[in-house]
């Protein structure tokens, strides 16, 4: 194939944007084409610009690519990409930094890993010392004394070199600094730099510092979007204090840096199976083995009695590593009946028979073995399991038994507890839990216990949003419960607690499950993730959408297309945010479901609407109306009258609007719809202030604010708090108006909804001239000019022009505003008419 040219003879000269991809064939498509702009080198020459790259990076001979990897990165038809290997690719073919960042974060929307990274458990405290903690006093003393000095710590180990006892000693030294009062508090993360199972990947930077942020005490609405603010915002906070910050099991330098506090008043503990070279300054640690001295002083510790002689060769034959040792060690404390000698010979036999790779894996075959055949079971069924972490409900599930052990393979070093009642496993312990499962548990055995495990997290996620949107169940697909142990969702905190714990699990189950478990999960979870999170929305829904067209089933195609069109319009992605919902109409027109056509309808008449186009978004809400009364759907009935209302009120008709909005107060409540009622509130509110009621308007903001609140809908109260705002200006306490629609903004921005972004901004820009701060009106406005002329929001960019003309005294925004009014037919345009004669007689005096 010619360079500059693609398999189809169709000539390429543009460098691929990967961000439009929708599918991971899409990605391989612009893979091919970055290959040919790249001048279409061999697949020899890429594998070795690659391995190039990663030898300089210092990885192991071991993790090095093939060609045969590397050509099949080039291969349609996959269900899963290497997300390390191909972006390597990329910046072999294209070593520009932005450019490969682009192609992180589109594999990370289309392999659904954007929400794998953001999720990460953070924790304020270390984990659990080591009683037997062994030798490192060298280490130890440098760590000690590095803490004194305000240093960073890296701690690396030798290439390759899992389980060689890193955690432990930054645990260790950690407990040691406590102790000391070398540090006042903690922040603990693991960053799953390693992680055998490639659907939890590396902890996305951004997530660890919102942890840390609240952990440090900042409120989650008053946390910055974006990677470069949370930094900032991070170092501020920590600054000061005496913090001891232990990054755990860090993938890369790019993972880690942006944690970094940046104060010599705080120390960092970083482990990792790289040599981070590029963080410096830095202390670095080549963490070993342990020597034999220090094996038989740790054997000596675990064990009541030993001797000298099998002692060594157990330690020899664990090759001196320290999780090796310590699962020989409770292997031995569970064996009554059998002297340190036959530990020794029986280790020797399984060297010699089975020919085992290395002392963790002798450790973990033994341990294994003497386990029940019941416990053997449950850890291999575990294994399987797609979370970070999981409870007893989940393992109960896999097994199909409530009975199940799990703090005894917690004594046995098999599991970890990483919180009360929550499980995980190590890195090499779950690798090899898996291959015993994949040995000797047949495939349909296996396909059982993962679908037990997806009913039970459909029928548990189904049971959280009933307690939460009981309104809302015919809109949900009827899932019934599945007969075994479930928590008790029946209360508010605990459903909303639940959904939250489990919200990484739950995208990994809609990453992996079926199309049957994946289309209805998605349904069940609309309301949860459309409340909270954009992104979130993007994944469980493409993934569901994938599904359905995997399996052709056009009903979950459609409920898909709603909640990634609803996602795509509050990001900003207006144009994708419409063809995905004038697709589901067709679809709902096709299956002549009344009620999935109206919410599709719905959405595209506030776009109408918000566009300035009224008469069409009336149109489309008045169909809208016909078809949820047609289903039977009082909530969507309410709020199409409060999207009518709100057309009313754009349009100066203000009775009318608080008469629309008044009759869907009344259907919300008689539903039940405390989330229907909430947003009406909000309207009656807005429509009361703009009409000059400003007592009842604010009466009604503050209940729509409470509800929203207590709900968990992130989105609604923002809305709300930029209304609040909007009427502490009107109601001359410009100060209060400011705070309000600041903590909107970092709502908005957090949330990625940009089209909130705009309103806020615009609310901002009125609230800071009113407070005599005119350079940060026009700092706002013109913000908000930018951001609605790139959406097409036309309302609010004449509102921006108004806003501008106000701060800077400069008629042409207001001659521009008026425009905009005009063509939208808006009741705005008299006021600016008046403004801008005003500002012409008072220049034509002064002149």
């Amino acid at each position: 194939m010619d360079a500059g040219r693609l398999a189809s003879g169709v000539p390429f000269t543009d460098l691929p944007d990967p961000s439009a991809s929708v599918s991971l064939d899409d990605l391989v498509e612009r893979l091919r084409r970055l290959k040919v702009w790249a001048g279409d080198p061999s697949y020899d020459a890429i594998t070795e610009r690659v391995n190039a790259a990663w030898r300089a990076a210092g990885r192991p001979a071991s993790e090095l690519a093939r060609r045969s990897t590397v050509a099949n990165c080039f291969v349609s038809g996959r269900r899963r990409f290497n997300t390390d290997l191909v972006l390597a690719v990329v910046e072999a073919l294209h070593p520009d930094p932005a450019y490969v960042n682009q192609w992180r974060q589109a594999l990370r929307v289309v392999t659904g890993e954007s929400e794998a990274v953001a999720q990460v458990r953070v924790l304020d405290e270390l984990p659990q010392d080591l009683a037997t903690f062994t030798g490192r006093v060298r280490e130890l003393d440098r760590l000690r004394l590095a803490a004194r000095e305000g240093d960073a710590v890296v701690i690396s180990a030798i290439e390759g070199m899992a389980g060689i006892g890193k955690t432990q000693l930054a645990v260790r030294a950690g407990h040691l600094l406590l102790r000391d009062n070398e540090v006042d508090r903690v922040l603990f993360v693991n960053l799953r730099g390693f992680h055998p199972d490639d659907t939890q990947p590396p902890a996305d930077p951004s997530a660890v510092l919102d942890g840390f942020l609240r952990l440090l005490g900042v409120p989650g609405h008053q946390i910055p979007y974006g990677l470069e603010a949370r930094a900032e915002a991070f170092r501020h906070r920590i600054a000061g204090t005496r913090a001891l910050i232990v990054l755990d099991n860090a993938a890369d330098a790019e993972q880690v840096r942006p944690l970094l506090p940046r104060t010599k008043d705080c120390l960092t503990l970083i482990t990792s199976r790289r040599s981070l070279t590029e963080l410096a300054p830095a202390i670095r640690l080549a963490v070993d083995a342990f020597t034999p001295d220090e094996a038989l002083t740790y054997l000596a510790g675990a064990l009541p009695d030993i001797a000298e002689g099998p002692a060594k060769r157990i330690a020899e034959r664990c090759g001196y590593l320290p999780l090796a040792l310590s699962l020989i060690a409770a292997h031995i404390r569970n064996t009554p009946g059998w002297t340190l000698a036959d530990h020794a010979d029986r280790l020797d036999e399984r060297h010699r028979d089975r020919r085992l790779d290395s002392g963790v894996e002798h450790a973990l075959d033994l341990s294994y073995r003497a386990l029940p055949a019941d416990r053997q079971r449950v850890l291999r069924l575990a294994a399987l399991h797609p979370g970070q972490d999981f409870d007893a409900y989940a393992v109960a599930a896999l097994t199909g038994d409530s009975e199940n052990d799990l703090e005894a393979l917690r004594d046995d070093h098999l599991l970890q507890e990483t919180a009360p009642g929550r499980y995980s496993f190590h890195d090499l312990v779950r690798a090899y839990a898996t291959g015993r499962a994949h040995d000797q548990d047949p495939p349909a055995a296996r396909r059982a216990a993962l679908t037990r495990l997806y009913d039970h997290y459909l029928a548990t996620a189904a049971a959280a949003m009933s307690t939460l949107h009981p309104a809302e169940a015919h809109r949900r697909p009827a899932i019934p419960p599945t007969g075994l142990p479930a928590p008790d969702l029946s209360g508010r905190e605990a459903a909303t607690d639940w959904l939250d714990t489990e919200r990484t699990t739950l995208l990994a189950v809609a990453a992996q499950a079926g199309p049957g478990h994946v289309t209805r999960l998605a349904q069940v979870l609309y309301r949860y993730f459309q409340g909270s999170s954009n992104a979130d929305a993007l994944i469980v829904h493409g993934h569901a959408l994938r599904a359905a067209n995997d399996s052709g089933d056009l009903g979950g195609q459609a409920h898909a297309l709603v909640g990634i069109g609803i996602a795509h319009l509050r990001m900003g992605s207006i144009a994708r945010g419409v063809t995905c919902l004038r697709q589901a109409v067709g679809l709902f027109r096709e299956l002549d479901e009344p009620g999935g056509q109206a919410l599709a309808l719905t959405n595209l008449g506030t776009l109408a609407e918000r566009a300035g186009r009224l008469d069409e978004a009336v149109s489309l809400w008045q169909e809208t109306l016909t078809l949820f009364r047609r289903a039977g759907d009082r909530s969507g009935e309410a709020m199409t009258l409060n999207g009518l209302g709100g057309a009313m009120e754009r349009a100066g008709r203000y009775p009318e609007a608080i008469a629309y909005s008044r009759e869907a107060l009344a259907l919300a409540e008689r539903a039940g719809n405390l989330h229907a009622e909430a947003f009406v509130l909000n309207s009656l509110g807005f429509g009361e202030m703009k009409a000059g009621e400003l007592g009842p308007a604010g009466e009604h903001l503050r209940r729509a604010l409470e509800l929203f609140r207590r709900l968990g809908s992130r989105a609604g109260e923002a809305t709300v708090l930029d209304s609040l705002g909007l009427l502490h200006t009107r109601l001359g306490r410009a100060a209060e108006a400011v705070g309000f629609h600041e903590e909107a903004l970092v709502i908005v921005r957090e949330n990625g909804d940009q089209d909130g972004e705009v309103h806020v901004l615009n609310g901002l820009g009125e609230a800071t001239l009113a407070a005599d701060r005119p350079a940060d009106a026009i700092a706002h406005h013109t913000a908000a000019l930018v951001l609605a002329t790139e959406l097409g929001v036309r309302g609010q960019q004449a509102l921006a022009h108004a806003g501008l003309g106000r701060a800077t005294g400069e008629a042409e925004h207001l001659r521009q505003a008026l425009a905009l009014y005009v063509e939208l037919g808006a009741p705005d345009a008299e006021q600016i008419e008046a403004e801008l004669a005003a500002l012409q007689n008072a220049e034509a005096v002064g002149g």
